[in-house]
């Protein structure tokens, strides 16, 4: 029976509080739809060059954007890592439902290695030996269960997240699952980006919805040598004793409180650029309401000669940069400084 090992360490547990309140502040902000949109295609490009670049992809960030954009027909297979990763992760936005099994897991995994490994691995658990090597030295330097163990250690994995829900963090819960599939090696191929891919459904299953728009790959892919001294083993794992789970934890909540104040300055910034773009009628309105403590759609129609149409889009642009809300209802209805 799977039950990792590991311990609530002040950091760990300081590292928790941080994420809950910065998500917390995150979820409870108002954006526009064209700012979530924006910041959404962010993350997957991002995320998507962060990702297979870990993997030894040679693809810049440009080149990356240009592709997920494009999506040409006629492509070399560094490229067609890029576009799967990027396509497992619209599959994943678009399907938040909260099921987790193993035809999940596999389902990732297919959609990652589509056209790049024989079918017969891909969306299959391994049938034979896999081993680990230094991404820089190419040297083997960890030996992954044997494949006729593999099946009992993901079902083992699969309970174990299931049943744990309501009783571990949600954070603990996504960190011990990628550390614990990346010991497991299940695939041929496509184990980390599986991995990457499935904790960010983990983390959506939890309530956490603020991680559409941030990318925690980022934050691996600008330290690999530390990425892989984490969340790896060295060795066979059979002599391996007494795995703690506790360093990687410390390591993995410390990505995303970087990648969340990351993203928290990104949008603040866009914020900044698109209220600098604010019209003159915009500024009336805020003005009036700075002056007056409320405004209504009838105190704006004597101001400006703009129809009741276009009016109702000037107080939606500012209810949705969050410097404005609405109240009341109906004729009745009123606005207020955020």
């Amino acid at each position: 029976m799977f039950n990792p090992k590991y311990t609530i360490t002040a950091r760990l547990l300081a590292n928790i509080k941080r994420i809950a309140e910065l998500v917390e502040k995150l979820n409870g902000r108002q954006f526009s739809d064209v700012v979530l949109f924006e910041f959404e295609k962010r993350a997957r490009e991002v995320s998507a060059y962060s990702s297979t670049s870990i993997e030894g992809n040679p693809l810049p960030l440009t080149e990356v954007k240009r592709l997920i954009k494009s999506s040409p027909k006629e492509i070399r297979d560094t490229e067609k890592e890029v576009l799967n990763y990027n396509n497992a992760l619209v599959f994943i936005n678009n399907h938040p439902e909260k099921i987790f099994n193993l035809n999940l897991i596999t389902g990732v995994q297919k959609m990652v290695t589509d056209g790049l490994i024989n079918k017969f691995n891909s969306g299959k658990i391994r049938q034979e030996a896999v081993f680990v090597n230094n991404p820089k030295t190419r040297k083997v330097i960890y030996l992954p269960p044997d494949y006729q163990d593999v099946p009992e250690m993901m079902d083992e994995l699969i309970k174990y997240v299931n049943n744990s829900k309501e009783v571990v963090d949600p954070l603990i819960l996504a960190g011990i699952f990628h550390k614990q599939l990346v010991i497991i090696h299940p695939f041929i191929d496509g184990n980390g980006r599986t991995s990457r891919l499935i904790t960010k459904k983990l983390l959506y299953n939890m309530g956490l919805n603020t991680f559409n728009l941030f990318s925690f790959e980022n934050y691996y892919n600008n330290n690999i040598t530390k990425y892989f001294e984490n969340v790896g083993l060295y060795g066979n794992y059979y002599e391996i004793k007494d795995i703690d789970f506790t360093s990687w934890l410390e390591y993995f909540t410390d990505g995303i409180i970087d990648e969340l104040l990351r993203v928290t300055g990104e949008l603040n910034k866009f914020e900044l650029k698109d209220i600098g773009r604010l019209e003159d009628y915009h500024k009336i309105i805020i003005e009036y309401i700075k002056k007056n403590g409320t405004m209504k759609d009838s105190d704006y129609a004597k101001l400006t000669k703009r129809a009741r149409p276009t009016r109702y889009i000037d107080f939606k642009k500012l209810i949705d940069f969050n410097l404005i809300e609405r109240k009341g209802k109906g004729k009745n209805s009123y606005y207020t400084l955020k």
